[in-house]
């Protein structure tokens, strides 16, 4: 390989890792039906199938917050920049 190529290759660092699974686990939790196709347990009258959802809308909000600081941290410390 030439020196232009070797520079080029995606780097695997444990900090990239966390971001993937950040931003994969919503899409298993909710591909994944057959883990919340139910109604009991139900939470104030509403059945689970659709608090689990509603509570996966917030909890995707909040990983996807995690996932972009964790980007920005890892693009400035690639940059040279500080790691805050």
């Amino acid at each position: 390989m030439s020196e232009a190529t070797q520079g080029k290759q995606a780097v695997i660092t444990p900090s990239r890792v966390v971001i993937a699974l950040c931003l994969f686990a919503p899409f298993v939790a909710m591909l994944w039906v057959g883990s919340y196709a139910k109604v009991d347990p139900t939470f104030i009258g509403i059945p689970f199938f659709y608090w689990y959802q509603m509570l996966w809308v917030v909890v995707s909000t909040g990983l996807t917050m995690l996932a972009y600081q964790l980007w920005k941290r890892d693009q400035r410390a690639r940059k040279g920049g500080d790691a805050r």
